[in-house]
This record gives structure tokens, C-alpha cells and sequence, in this order.
């Protein structure tokens, strides 16, 4: 039984191993063809899979010494002198930039 069971999981594994290779030979294939504009699997290029977006980076944080947040802080206040901002909407916002 032990010789029966060996064979078995031999094949199991060639069988596993066979597929995986077709699989990935197909991907790449079809995403060669796809760059080319060829048609995928028999579909017109049109509606081959289109690439994954590549994320963008976050925003680079400001520096630590604080010359933003003091930048910002008197452009705030140009805007209030100004009228351009209420009380309530300076305040508001000031806490926005002191709490960041």
C-alpha cells in the first residue's frame, strides 16, 4: 500500500506542478499580447485586461522645525485682518493648524 500511495502523490504533484507552469506561461503570454495591443485569448485588444494603476505616494510630511505651521498661521491672520474669515472660522481653523 505504502508503493500505491508514493504513486499517487507523485503524480499529484507532476499534475500540480504541470498546471502551474501552463498557468503562469498563459499570464505572461497574454500580458505580452496585451502590450502589444494583440488580442488576448481570441478577444480584440479592446478588451484585453488593463494594467494595474500604480499608487502614488503620500504627500512628503512638512518639516518638524514648524516654519509651515507659522506661515500658515499668519496667512490666517491677513485673512481675518482682511474680513475674509469670521471669528468662529479663524478659530477653527487655527486649532486645525496647532493640532496637526
Amino acid at each position: 500500500m505504502p508503493g500505491l500511495l508514493r504513486g499517487v502523490a507523485r503524480t499529484a504533484v507532476v499534475a500540480g506542478t504541470a498546471t502551474a507552469v501552463s498557468n503562469r506561461v498563459s499570464r505572461r503570454q497574454g500580458e505580452r499580447w496585451a502590450s502589444q495591443g494583440q488580442a488576448v485569448y481570441g478577444r480584440p485588444a479592446q478588451y484585453a485586461p488593463e494594467p494595474e494603476p500604480v499608487p502614488t505616494p503620500p504627500p512628503a510630511a512638512p518639516p518638524p522645525g514648524g516654519t509651515d505651521r507659522i506661515t500658515a498661521l499668519k496667512d490666517l491672520a491677513e485673512l481675518k485682518a482682511q474680513g475674509v474669515l469670521t471669528e468662529a472660522e479663524f478659530e477653527r481653523e487655527k486649532a486645525r493648524i496647532l493640532g496637526s
